[in-house]
């Protein structure tokens, strides 16, 4: 099992005691919204769980939150799932132009912020965003950005993804707004 599969097309997490549950709960949804041959595995990361799906990232985001609107219950062990759109050996200058090329589709008059998550490495925080960010030719906003550039660095591979802001689902988040709602 290596701490990242060689090209995942979502990350999720979990609470470390229900990774199991957590994985088959990530398989099930993928299939109730439509992928027959999901697959989902645990990572040498505590809490992390990555899977390959048949459908676009971004999109399987938008399916899965979906189900989420519609059975609330069926989501018990994941946290947060994060789509992959590339992954790339961690080195800051693979970062940066994969980053700089997934970055082409945010529009001129558009803002984004950097997300970085980091585990099992020892690039620091401020070099990946400073590197990142100080490349892309678009408004920074870090409260309410457009876009988000999420660089997923788990030990020797990194996953990155350039996303509209509701491009990253957090259940606990979105459970709860759906509760405030009273539905």
């Amino acid at each position: 099992m290596s701490a990242l599969i060689d090209a995942p097309d979502l990350l999720a997490t979990s609470d470390i005691w229900s990774m199991s549950a957590a994985c088959s709960e990530l398989w099930m949804l993928l299939r109730a919204v439509g992928d027959e041959t999901p697959r989902v595995y645990r990572t040498r990361v505590k809490g992390l769980i990555a899977a390959e799906t048949n459908f676009e990232p971004v999109e399987a985001i938008r399916r899965i939150r979906g189900e989420l609107q519609e059975r609330p219950e069926s989501f018990k062990n994941l946290l947060r799932i994060i789509p992959v759109e590339a992954t790339i050996p961690t080195e800051l200058v693979e970062i940066v132009e994969t980053v700089l090329r997934l970055a082409e589709k945010i529009p001129g008059d558009e803002s984004f912020r950097v997300t970085l998550e980091k585990r099992k490495t020892k690039l620091r925080s401020r070099e990946v965003i400073d590197a990142v960010a100080e490349k892309i030719d678009r408004k920074v906003d870090l409260g309410e950005p457009d876009w988000v550039v999420l660089v997923e660095i788990v030990g020797k591979r990194t996953g990155v993804a350039v996303v509209p802001r509701d491009g990253i689902l957090s259940v606990q988040k979105e459970r709860a707004q759906l509760a405030s709602k009273g539905e």
